[in-house]
């Protein structure tokens, strides 16, 4: 972190120092973080007030406070109206002390991929910050923020939202010259009202960006319409795995029998053969993005070659473990949209062996969620799966269809307890692995909305196989 002094956290805040003016080189939110010399921040949520633990704070070594109101403690405080803006204020300042171009995205699935992609293609170039896991709200982005360091080359930052005006804020604080939208999808529809509504929250990253900043746009699923008043002093990139009138697309696209996708990236640089350790044919579109996201900043084809080679799955999403050598886990749990839950579908069929696809609800889809679980159901029951498990309420329907499409040899079960699940799966693993009559090759598909704790069934498989 590039450090500051008290004096000049008052300045940039519009508060007001109580104390000794000390140097500050480390920030937190959390006392479970608090290193010596820190300087903890209070803030205030629906259900806590941090400054109930800024005597805690101080026990464990934080040598001063950003208080929204004076605190009894001997321990320098600098006073604020809002401790929550003050951290944006604080994070922006900070950042711009360094000279590291900055890249942010947004998009309604595949943000995290693309992030890992760019950052690992980035750093065959220099020094990168990058978000950390998925520290990408109101909070989480400012946190980003002040792990700057002065000699940082790049700055990748992932920007979500649940609400309109939150990417606005956050594009505010980071201030990009290259931002991407990478899809729009039908996610947080209680917060965003309809998919209209999710397309202008997420071009609210072009807002912030100058004057001919640019702007990467995936022509297979984007907002022109609603960007293009924005749009129109900067200059637009382009990206589609189809489109060959795109600026990047693909060629020659091939998947292995592992779900590894290899394909012709075709760009104005030229062409070159890119092979994705990830898994899943939907990933070629995060590629591209990545790819035309690296290039505004700088980096050859080669680099963008060999970042891709090295670019880490996130946890959670779409990875994939071995637990036996005859079962496969595809640990997906940890979000889901309809063009989320579509692609892992697609990429189960590619599959050999006994297929489970087992899913949990997608979360914060108002009065569409009925519909679009219902949507999810007619794509799946295309294909010819062995299992297809459903947890929650509205995912009823992904399996009913499934039953209905497939009247024998495969089942189509739904489960109102992960416990019920685990057990139907553990009963079924063992009875066929002990079968040696049976196809005893398993790869089991597992996601859902975080909400849904599809992750208490991958933690339950890995215990029992792993």
């Amino acid at each position: 972190m590039i450090p500051f002094s008290l004096q000049q956290l008052a300045e940039i805040t519009g508060g007001k120092l109580s104390g000794e003016n000390i140097e500050i080189s480390s920030v937190t939110t959390d006392t479970r973080q608090v290193e010596s010399g820190a300087l903890f921040i209070a803030l205030i949520g629906e259900r806590f007030d941090a400054h109930d633990f800024c005597q805690q704070a101080l026990e464990q070594g934080a040598s001063a406070l950003l208080v929204s109101k004076h605190l009894p403690l001997d321990i320098s405080q600098v006073l604020v109206d809002d401790t929550q803006k003050a951290l944006g204020k604080l994070a922006q300042w900070v950042h711009q002390q360094s000279k590291a171009m900055t890249l942010a995205l947004t998009g309604s699935c595949g943000k995290t991929t693309v992030k890992e992609m760019l950052a690992a293609i980035l750093n065959q170039k220099g020094q990168v910050l990058s978000t950390a896991g998925n520290f990408n709200n109101e909070i989480g982005v400012p946190l980003t923020l002040l792990r700057s360091q002065l000699d940082d080359e790049f700055a990748v930052i992932e920007l979500g939202a649940n609400h309109l005006g939150e990417i606005a804020y956050t594009t505010e604080l980071v201030r990009p010259s290259i931002a991407l939208v990478n899809n729009i999808g039908e996610s947080h529809l209680e917060g965003f009202g309809s998919i209209e509504g999710v397309a202008q929250a997420k071009g609210e990253i072009f807002q912030g960006l100058p004057q001919g900043g640019t702007a990467v746009i995936n022509l297979d699923s984007n907002g022109m319409t609603f960007w293009e008043e924005t749009l129109a002093d900067k200059c637009v990139v382009t990206f589609s795995v189809v489109d060959p009138n795109a600026d990047y697309f693909s060629q020659d696209i091939q998947v292995n029998h592992q779900g590894q996708a290899s394909f012709t990236l075709v760009s104005p640089l030229g062409k070159k053969t890119v092979c994705l350790p990830m898994i899943g044919k939907h990933n070629i579109s995060n590629a591209l993005a990545a790819s035309a996201m690296a290039v505004q900043a700088g980096a050859t084809l080669d680099e963008i070659v060999s970042g891709l080679q090295v670019a880490h799955n996130v946890k959670g999403r779409v990875e994939a473990i071995d637990l036996t050598n005859n079962i496969r886990l595809i640990d997906d749990s940890y979000n889901a949209s309809v063009p989320a839950m579509k692609a892992a579908a697609d990429l189960l069929a590619n599959y050999v062996g006994k297929r489970w696809f087992i899913l949990g609800y997608m979360a914060e889809l108002g009065e569409e969620s009925q519909a679009l679980h219902y949507e999810v159901g007619q794509h799946t029951a295309q294909f010819n799966f062995d299992y297809v498990l459903t947890f929650g309420e509205d995912t009823a329907i992904i399996s009913q269809l499934y039953a209905n499409a497939h009247t024998s040899g495969s089942i189509a079960q739904h489960f109102d307890t992960h416990e019920a699940m685990i057990s139907f799966i553990k009963q079924h693993l063992s009875n066929s692995l002990q079968d040696t009559q049976a196809e005893n090759k398993h790869t089991l598909l597992i996601k859902g909305a975080n909400s849904s704790r599809m992750s208490l069934v991958v933690a339950a498989l890995k215990e029992n196989y792993a």
